[in-house]
């Protein structure tokens, strides 16, 4: 999905390839916190200030990018997070 500038939004969850920028040699995916539209840039082209997201959903760092939006893939959700197992309570015989 592609979309013109104007359209990122808060909470988009976006895949960036070398079709959003040159930057992208290795794809990444991040969370949207805002586009800078104070921000001059060339015609086609956007800041967004987003966190980079791991392979397990969790942002990693805060990011300035400067992108392409014809270039951007939208995603349905950030990759899933697994389950947090927390451990079990350990019952304790005490004796008189």
């Amino acid at each position: 999905m592609t979309a013109a500038p104007g359209l990122i939004k808060c909470g988009d969850v976006l895949h960036l390839t070398r079709a959003a920028s040159v930057q992208f040699v290795r794809p990444i995916i991040v969370r949207v916190i805002r586009e800078i539209a104070d921000r001059h840039s060339y015609d086609g082209w956007t800041w967004i200030e987003a966190y980079e997201l791991s392979a397990r959903g969790e942002a990693v760092a805060k990011r300035e990018l400067f992108v392409q939006p014809a270039g951007l893939r939208w995603l349905a959700a950030a990759p899933a997070t697994p389950a947090v197992s927390r451990p079990r309570a350990r019952r304790v015989r005490v004796t008189a």
